[in-house]
């Protein structure tokens, strides 16, 4: 048997080096990454700080809020608005002096009514509720409304008026007697709520609607199924 002599340089073989040079490649790939985002981050400081320095240069002025324009009421005109706004809603629009008539022809099966509205006496008194869920089974609820808004069909809720917040949303039906007037704009409607006083609020425009389905109108979804208004 032939035994090669010992020595102590070791040949490499031929294919060592080829497998280290990946090794070597990627070290030396890592080291100029790194070279070169040092590099880059005192350019990027600088473009930063360059497009800073125009936004700030070219900062506009100060400019005055434009004027609102003064909105004459006119009860007649509002009223119309708002009734027409209302119906394309798929709300109602009744006079007070058919409140008593009307809920007497539509609602004859009601079993649970909550009303505020003395003409429309209630079987459900709401100061005993101590859970919204309580209000489950109301059929009807007659409240009051603030004030309306003849450009969107809007009524003003206040806690005051629902006693309960969820009550104007979980009853089936739902009547408001508007106290205050119909305004033109949302703008006068702003400038009368007060939703401090309160701690709540809502602008309600028509009973609970939604087409979000195949394009299919459902009344009632998330709401009332039917509005009426009593002006």
């Amino acid at each position: 048997m032939h035994r090669a002599a010992a020595s102590g340089n070791h040949p490499t073989p031929p294919d060592a080096t080829a497998r280290a040079r990946p090794y070597l490649s990627i070290r030396y790939t890592v080291s100029n990454v790194r070279q070169h985002q040092q590099t880059k981050r005192p350019m990027k400081q600088k473009s930063k700080n360059s497009i800073l320095a125009a936004v700030r240069a070219n900062k506009p002025g100060p400019r005055a809020l434009p004027q609102m324009p003064a909105y004459q009421p006119d009860e007649t005109a509002d009223r119309a608005a708002f009734t027409a706004v209302m119906q394309s809603s798929k709300g109602k629009v009744i006079e007070q002096a058919a409140l008593v008539d009307y809920v007497a022809e539509h609602f004859a099966n009601a079993r649970t009514i909550a009303s505020t509205v003395a003409a429309v006496p209630g079987n459900l008194d709401l100061a005993t509720i101590e859970d919204p869920l309580q209000l489950a089974g109301v059929d009807l609820a007659v409240l009051h409304g603030q004030f309306a808004v003849a450009e969107n069909g809007a009524i003003w809720v206040s806690e005051s008026e629902a006693i309960v917040r969820v009550l104007p949303f979980i009853t089936q039906h739902l009547i408001l007697l508007i106290d205050g007037p119909i305004v033109p704009t949302m703008h006068e409607a702003y400038q009368r709520i007060k939703v401090d006083d309160t701690g709540f609020g809502v602008f309600i425009a028509g009973p609970s609607k939604t087409a979000d389905i195949e394009q299919s109108l459902v009344i009632g979804a998330h709401g009332p199924r039917s509005l009426v208004v009593v002006l």
